[in-house]
């Protein structure tokens, strides 16, 4: 039976305990400026209700694994929510689901599962993904089949104000050329989106830059794919879904409204053109979007075939190809969210092994200043001056690259000085990144593959030494030591390190080990 249109769900915030801000001493000292992708210029922040931001940013279609390009829009996004609130804004945090989608039904019919069953594999995935890169959950995360009634809504008004319009092929469209406003985000004119174009022989479009709000159903469509509506069965186009939760849950204008770097268009610009042409007014006053992780000169994507999954990427051993959660390796995951973090969130980055071995490197130099000087607990100092430096950056349009080199900066500082509270400076900076938080011991005694051992040891697989082996052989050294055998110590240590082990002898005779 085809679907009937379910009410909308109650709003409301599932802020995760402990997220709430400890730093709100960073808040005001300084006025958070953001690149805005409408205006092409960074414009100082003032959320439309003071104090508060209503955000909203696209999340995933959910019929496959999430892959590198997706971890940097969750990461990049979660690092902005944290910033708001560690300054002392009270954030409402909306990230959808597209739970609807062609790809979705592609995926259902060549499986042989009903499209709820694909979407709420894929969306226990992606949750799996988001807690190995230490994403916290946004405040609501809406799916677009709970808001059809709203999408029907706004086709309706867009159709009493003359924007769209019922097709001979039965879908309704939207008439891109009856919104003055179009292009405003892209920057692309409408006769530059047109040269070339012809509308295709058989299409039911009026012009070729309009698009769908309402696809009619097909005989050959899953029954679970058709929602009832004043247009015949049907379903939703992919651009109105974001106009009508984000409308519903945060309402106009949006504070903030963000995405991946192929959203900007057609996505955003489909989304504006559907809102205001709908409710007038603006739809956000800030857009964000992320920059795009490339592989070899092009961007990550699922259609180019040069993706490579989080799991892949971060699984403890070989990920489960049929099963939602894995295990995780916590070492490399965290180096994933650092190889992120390090570089500015609107700046291209490139994806090779040997740039997440470089950012491995990194993470391995902060975890060494934590394992070598224990931190304090007194709290984030922001009169300190790398707390200062860190808050600047970060105020300058999320700039984690800065903030990543006060984190630097510190480190070298409680090296040098043995400094209980520069290590803990350190950490509690980390924390507003979602880095650091690991025991530095039980980190370096994980394995990785992103170091110079790891991927010498991938191009010449070898057996690698477990934790009970290192410590059996820690022990024989330590006898050789006591029996003055210093020549079989020293063989012992040079085998461990032969195999990615390092040893640091502590005062007392007890020795840590760290992989290398």
């Amino acid at each position: 039976m085809p679907r009937s249109v379910p009410p909308a769900p109650c709003a409301g915030t599932n802020r995760p305990a402990g997220s709430t801000s400890q730093y709100t001493e960073a808040s005001q000292s300084v006025m958070l400026h953001i690149y805005n992708t409408l205006s092409r210029t960074k414009e100082p922040f003032k959320p439309a209700q003071p104090g508060q931001v209503r955000m909203y940013v696209c999340g995933m279609t959910v019929y496959d694994y999430c892959h590198l390009g997706h971890a940097r829009m969750l990461v990049a996004f979660d690092v902005v929510q944290r910033w708001l609130r560690a300054s002392g804004l009270k954030v409402d945090y909306v990230r959808n689901i597209t739970d609807i989608d062609d790809k979705i039904i592609r995926r259902a019919v060549e499986t042989g599962r009903r499209i709820g069953e694909v979407t709420e594999y894929y969306i226990a995935a992606m949750h799996a993904d988001e807690r190995a890169l230490g994403v916290q959950p946004p405040d609501r995360e809406p799916r677009a089949t709970q808001y059809v009634g709203e999408m029907l809504d706004i086709i309706g008004r867009l159709e009493q104000n003359g924007l769209a319009y019922r097709a001979d092929d039965g879908d309704v469209n939207y008439a891109v050329r009856g919104f003055d406003g179009y292009g405003k985000l892209s920057g692309k004119a409408l006769d530059d989106l047109r040269a070339g174009e012809r509308v295709a022989v058989g299409s039911a479009k009026r012009d070729p830059l309009d698009f769908v709000l309402w696809k009619a159903a097909k005989a050959d469509e899953p029954d679970d794919t058709k929602w009832q509506s004043p247009y015949g069965l049907g379903r939703p186009g992919w651009h109105i879904e974001c106009s009508a939760m984000s409308r519903a849950l945060l309402g106009l204008p949006l504070d903030i409204h963000g995405g991946g770097p192929d959203l900007k268009f057609p996505h955003h610009e489909n989304e504006i053109a559907q809102t205001e042409g709908a409710f007038g007014g603006v739809l956000a006053n800030t857009w964000m979007h992320c920059g795009p992780l490339m592989v070899d000169a092009d961007k990550m994507s699922k259609s180019l075939g040069n993706f490579r999954t989080i799991r892949q990427t971060i699984a403890q051993g070989e990920a489960p190809a049929d099963q939602a959660e894995y295990a995780v390796n916590p070492r490399e995951a965290e180096m994933l969210r650092f190889f992120i973090v390090r570089n500015h969130y609107r700046s291209p980055q490139n994806y090779t092994p040997h740039n997440l071995a470089d950012a491995q490197s990194a993470l391995d130099r902060l975890y060494q200043a934590l394992l070598n000087v224990a931190p304090d607990d007194a709290g984030l100092d922001w009169n300190e001056p790398q707390a200062q430096a860190f808050k600047a950056a970060m105020d300058d349009d999320f700039n984690t690259s800065g903030a990543v080199a006060a984190l630097f900066e510190l480190a070298s500082e409680a090296n040098r000085t043995r400094s209980a509270r520069s290590a803990g400076q350190l950490k509690s900076l980390a924390a507003l990144l979602g880095l650091l938080q690991q025991d530095p011991a039980r980190y370096f005694q994980c394995a990785t593959r992103y170091s110079a051992a790891g991927l010498a040891q991938a191009a010449t697989p070898s057996a690698s030494l477990d934790a009970g082996q290192i410590e059996t052989l820690i022990a024989a050294r330590a006898a050789a030591k006591q029996a003055r055998d210093y020549a079989e110590a020293d063989r012992i240590r040079a085998q461990l390190r032969e195999a990615g082990i390092e040893l640091d002898d502590k005062p007392g005779g007890q020795t840590q080990w760290r992989r290398a």
